[in-house]
């Protein structure tokens, strides 16, 4: 067993209670839609390729986003709703990156298919654009070594393991998970570090992203 350094700084769990809500903006066309994308607050669009992940914590693999689902359900836009679905997330570490890859895919479909333009959504399937909002609270379990994080670990609901994963690496723009930037920075293991920011948490239930992150740590500790 690896002697267990003990953290510079402790380390406190979060979680968070998510709410979401209507902003009045809909598009009826792929056009009204690129430009609602360009200008729509951060929140909406986390909102809109998050909340399948948000609302089904237990299901895997890579959740669908909303601009996906709505360009070929409703616009019946095959093509672009598969290039919209296959933008891989994980490798955007900004709202700001996500949100011009989906502009940019949304227009190139627009510059290459002239009738793209001329589809609209009937009266009561225009996109409605919502924003999701998150009120961020402190839990008790504070930790100083990976022993102590493991066990907290374990424990914490799955609302704080998604805020420290997901919402701490892209909707607060810190770059990585805040587990990560932890093990990195106060505990000087950069190798574990890397490890857990590694993982594509978009292909694990979260559940199972608990139990690996532990796994990993474990074997860490163990070695």
């Amino acid at each position: 067993m690896a002697d267990l350094a003990k953290a510079k700084e402790q380390f406190r769990f979060y979680t968070r209670l998510h709410l979401s809500e209507l902003t009045g903006l809909r598009a009826s066309t792929l056009s009204q839609l690129a430009n609602l994308i360009k200008t729509v607050p951060d929140s909406c669009i986390y909102h809109h390729t998050h909340r399948f992940l948000q609302q089904h914590q237990y299901l895997s693999p890579e959740p669908p986003n909303d601009f996906a689902y709505w360009a070929t359900q409703v616009l019946g836009e095959d093509r672009l709703g598969e290039e919209l679905a296959s933008i891989d997330t994980v490798q955007y570490s900004t709202l700001k990156e996500l949100r011009e890859k989906i502009v940019s895919t949304i227009e190139k479909n627009l510059e290459e298919d002239k009738f793209a333009k001329l589809r609209f959504a009937h009266s009561g399937e225009e996109f409605h654009f919502v924003k999701s909002i998150s009120f961020v609270l402190p839990t008790n379990h504070i930790v100083g070594d990976l022993k102590e994080f493991i066990e907290a670990l374990k424990n914490v609901t799955l609302d704080s393991l998604y805020f420290h994963i997901f919402e701490a690496r892209l909707r607060l723009g810190r770059g990585t998970n805040d587990f990560s930037n932890w093990i990195e920075n106060s505990l000087d293991d950069k190798n574990l570090a890397q490890q857990i920011a590694k993982l594509d948490p978009y292909t694990f239930t979260l559940e199972d992203l608990r139990k690996t992150i532990i796994k990993i740590t474990e074997k860490r500790i163990f070695l």
